[in-house]
């Protein structure tokens, strides 16, 4: 074979080789034409990149930056991103010919005897020097795409990989604004406990200051003790909870919970985010995870090409360029070069390829099902993000209601026992019902405020997929 006509071959195999890799399948889900529990917020805007700040929480703030900086999940994510550009690279290199040098020197010297042929040195020449220099070049030409295909798959891994570190950084910071909304609802729980045990221990004065009058028996000091014990008994109950949310929180920080400063912020500070839900079907290219599945499907549509090229010939191509002399002053004197070409393909493996295509056919049929539902998941999220978030609006209008009744009850309560004219038990029964409808605001505020980072998290928290 001939120096141009090796070129030729080289630059047809390399034409061969552009042929692209075929489309992974679609997943055809018709996507819901518009939420079901979203009409109302569907005029507001979509989230943004930094949706945590709609919150209007500065700390908040400081806490999810922090949470980026820190992370060691989300640092993790960033390695696994490396390591999938890395077998990009290496999946890919095939599609160019392999480039090598190499510089030889050896002496030889025929201690005794006459020598035979496969020794340069000879009795008349005891001791021989060679000094060798080469160039070459070997390449795989990929005639069916399996290498192409190899290097697609890496790629779509890839993407992959990098909307797998999107998600893994929405799934963070939707961790720490739940955490932190966590932990001030546990302050403001904890602060109305110390009220309601403060108004307990008043009440539990009075009932002491009646029975030693005669007016009231042992068995209501003893209902007012009780009660005064229960709500002894949920302060450190609540402070345990708050503390654990705290530990929970520095995790999220990646640091020790001693570097977690105090906070004098407050629940009711907090503002309300107005959400935008947009429509359905934008949602497939605001999911990181949805975008991920679909990257993984390409990857395993493209090593199904790769193990069907593996049954089919492979040709191989190399070409040496080099010179040689016995004193290193003439190593470039007598240059020469060396062609080669190879076929080799597979006969007898006992069904090992066809098992791999077969295999690689399964893990498509897998991925596209992992992939379709990783979309009805998704319409699931926002459907139940916004049932949520309507429901707990519905019942934080009564709820205000219950709350003023039920303070207005135990004011009422506490006055007539104080003048004679109303028993210790309605007092009892009006105290805990205020107690329960504080504690109840608390946890229905929180809960609105869930159900927002809930909704952010589900539209993919500004997310897109052209990032």
């Amino acid at each position: 074979m001939t120096l141009p006509s090796c070129i030729s071959l080289l630059s047809l195999s390399l034409a061969l080789a552009a042929c692209s890799t075929a489309p992974a399948p679609e997943a055809n889900l018709p996507a819901p034409s518009a939420w079901q529990g979203g009409s109302e917020v569907n005029n507001h805007p979509l989230p943004n990149a930094r949706w945590w700040q709609a919150f209007a929480s500065s700390e908040l703030d400081g806490l999810v930056e922090r949470a980026r900086l820190n992370s060691h999940d989300l640092a993790g994510a960033a390695a696994r991103v490396r390591q999938a550009q890395a077998r990009a690279v290496i999946a890919g290199a095939p599609l160019l010919p392999d480039l090598q040098y190499g510089l030889d020197a050896s002496r030889q010297r025929l201690l005794r005897g006459e020598g035979n042929d496969q020794l340069d040195a000879s009795s008349s020449e005891r001791t021989s020097t060679a000094f060798d220099a080469r160039l070459s070049a070997s390449y795989e030409v990929d005639f069916w795409g399996g290498v192409r295909a190899a290097r697609d798959s890496a790629l779509r891994e890839v993407d992959a990989s990098r909307f797998d570190r999107h998600t893994v950084e929405l799934t963070l910071t939707s961790a720490v604004a739940d955490s932190y909304l966590r932990g001030l609802t546990l302050q403001e729980q904890l602060h109305i406990a110390r009220l309601n045990l403060a108004n307990a221990r008043d009440v539990l004065g009075v009932v002491e200051a009646r029975q030693g009058a005669g007016s009231a028996t042992r068995l209501e000091l003893a209902q007012q003790r009780s009660l005064v014990a229960a709500q002894e008994r949920q302060v450190p109950l609540l402070e345990q909870q708050w503390q654990d949310n705290r530990v929970t929180l520095a995790t999220l920080l990646g640091e020790p919970v001693q570097n977690l400063p105090q906070t004098s912020a407050s629940i009711s500070a907090v503002r309300w985010p107005q959400i935008g839900s947009g429509v359905p079907s934008d949602l497939l290219g605001r999911r990181p995870d949805i975008a991920a599945a679909e990257a993984r499907l390409a990857a395993a549509s493209a090593n199904i090409q790769v193990a069907r090229a593996a049954l089919l010939p492979r040709l191989t191509l190399g070409a040496e360029l080099g010179s040689g002399a016995r004193t290193f002053a003439d190593i470039l004197d007598s240059p020469y070069y060396t062609l080669t070409a190879g076929l080799i393909g597979p006969i007898f493996n006992n069904g090992r390829l066809s098992a791999a295509r077969d295999l690689a056919t399964a893990e498509q049929e897998e991925l596209l099902e992992n992939y379709r539902s990783s979309i009805v998941a998704g319409f699931a999220d926002v459907e139940k993000a916004l049932n949520a978030i309507s429901g707990i609006d519905r019942q934080r209008q009564w709820q205000d209601e219950e709350l003023t009744q039920a303070r207005l009850a135990f004011d009422i309560a506490q006055r007539r026992y104080s003048a004679g004219a109303e028993t210790l038990l309605s007092v009892l029964e009006t105290q805990r019902t205020l107690y329960l409808a504080q504690d109840q605001q608390a946890q229905l505020r929180l809960a609105r405020l869930q159900g927002s980072v809930a909704l952010y998290k589900a539209l993919g928290g500004g997310w897109q997929v052209e990032q």
